[in-house]
């Protein structure tokens, strides 16, 4: 993957795997890739959790997009990373009226060529409505504690 935008979410605060996820990052980078951090306004608990956390972890502020920025890149994004994010990256909430998160922008990662996410499980996020983007045949579904998870990509990365 030559581009790569990961989108964070609550389960990565959860597991406190900002650290892991930018070891990913720089991994990514380090066989050339370029990476950016896609930043959802309501990704978390509060506003600004997210740049919160991985400003902690010391990823550099110009490596944060906003929505509307990483929508145009995912277009032509090689993999997206959802690393414990659920309704903001939901295809549920632009295509199914009704439901708690309807009408919520989100991050199109079903745009991009591949998409792999780290979740700790398959269930609804808070919002309680069923993840469309699971069952998209570009995505992979890693189940489990998000640090363990991205050690382990971490290690198949530098291998």
């Amino acid at each position: 993957a030559a581009r790569v935008i990961i989108v964070p979410g609550y389960g990565m605060a959860l597991a406190q795997a900002q650290f892991q996820t930018v070891q990913l990052a720089n991994a990514l980078e380090a066989r050339g890739a370029e990476v950016w951090f896609a930043i959802h306004p309501v990704a978390g608990r509060m506003p600004g959790h997210m740049n919160v956390l991985l400003a902690e972890a010391d990823v550099s502020y110009d490596k944060l997009i906003e929505l509307d920025d990483a929508n145009r890149r995912l277009e032509d994004a090689d993999l997206a990373l959802v690393i414990g994010a659920c309704d903001v990256v939901n295809p549920a909430a632009v295509r199914i009226e009704g439901t708690p998160i309807s009408g919520m922008p989100i991050v199109n990662v079903e745009d991009a060529r591949r998409v792999i996410v780290c979740n700790l499980d398959a269930r609804p996020g808070y919002s309680g409505v069923e993840n469309l983007l699971y069952a998209r045949p570009n995505a992979v579904l890693l189940f489990g504690d998000a640090a363990r998870t991205l050690a382990r990509l971490v290690e198949g990365v530098k291998a």
